[in-house]
């Protein structure tokens, strides 16, 4: 089986090309401008900007992958505000060419989505939750679960929220954490904005499940509800940092926002947990995984 992933080398899909390769698959991956890091047999790397939809067509239609995996976005949420044309091309007219030659060669399509289609006002949503944005970034990324649902294709659009982990192209929250406690700076996290953090080794390990199930329909994958605050000290307290570097803050002090963010955008997973066997939901596996992952990075003996 073949398998396109658009995104190879973001905090998603270095974690997920390198794995559906060691699955047995043969994956196409694309990236634009850092090549990735990893090496894996089975794997072809295609350096490709994804804005150029001619190109990125021409590539599918050439590849004729039983199934694509688009997990590339332009996620900068302020980013998104500044240049909404960017975030258009990026996150709205590369999925429409998706569309457009799946149907074409008749893949399979996985859409990685965000909780950030959501306005906030609630939290846990479930699947069937009536989406309403308030960024740019999260209406792109509803144009783009639109254009995959209203297809005739057969398709699963997976809603992760706040991914965190080793190996993307940028650091994560959790990556910012640690380095900023290693020395001995200040760390400011939001105690009024919820989110379910997901670790991108476990959300890769979900989506290879997917692959296989192919369930019809939205899925929300992602760890349990807490908030920035709570998630850095969780972080913090793993690796053995100082706690009290952990300082509270608030949104309304993040006068550098451009766009506004949703106060809590959890998600209930109820639906994926009966489905998957992947534990993605465990926070402690999860933060125990980072941890070994980031010692080993480091060279240091895990516990």
């Amino acid at each position: 089986m073949k398998i396109l992933v658009t995104g190879c080398s973001g905090l998603l899909g270095s974690k997920l090309t390198p794995l559906l390769a060691r699955r047995g698959y043969n994956v196409v991956g694309i990236y634009n401008v850092h090549r990735p890091s990893y090496s894996a047999d089975g794997v072809k790397l295609v350096k490709l900007d994804i804005t150029n939809t001619v190109a990125l067509e021409d590539l599918v239609l050439k590849e004729k992958p039983d199934v694509i995996i688009h997990a590339a976005a332009y996620t900068d949420v302020d980013g998104c505000e500044r240049d909404k044309n960017r975030a258009w091309r990026i996150n709205v007219e590369a999925t429409k060419s998706l569309v457009r030659t799946a149907r074409v060669v008749k893949s399979y399509i996985i859409y990685i989505s965000t909780d950030y289609i959501f306005d906030g006002s609630k939290g846990d949503y479930i699947e069937g939750d009536t989406p309403c944005p308030i960024n740019y970034y999260g209406l792109t990324k509803l144009i783009g679960e639109e254009l995959v649902r209203g297809s005739d294709l057969l398709h699963t659009i997976v809603r992760p929220s706040a991914i965190y982990g080793l190996g993307g192209s940028k650091k994560s929250f959790a990556e910012y954490i640690v380095e900023k406690l290693m020395r001995n700076e200040c760390v400011k996290a939001l105690t009024d904005q919820y989110v379910s953090p997901t670790y991108n080794g476990l959300l890769a390990k979900a989506i290879a499940e997917i692959v296989e199930l192919r369930p019809m329909g939205v899925l929300h994958i992602a760890g349990p509800r807490m908030n920035r605050y709570e998630f850095a000290l969780k972080i913090a307290k793993a690796l053995d940092l100082p706690l009290e570097l952990v300082k509270e803050a608030s949104m309304k002090e993040m006068t550098h926002w451009i766009a506004c963010r949703p106060r809590d955008s959890s998600l209930d997973t109820s639906k994926a947990k009966q489905l998957l066997k992947t534990r993605f939901y465990d926070v402690d596996l999860a933060v125990d995984l980072f941890k070994k992952e980031w010692l080993s990075r480091r060279g240091e003996p895990c516990p």
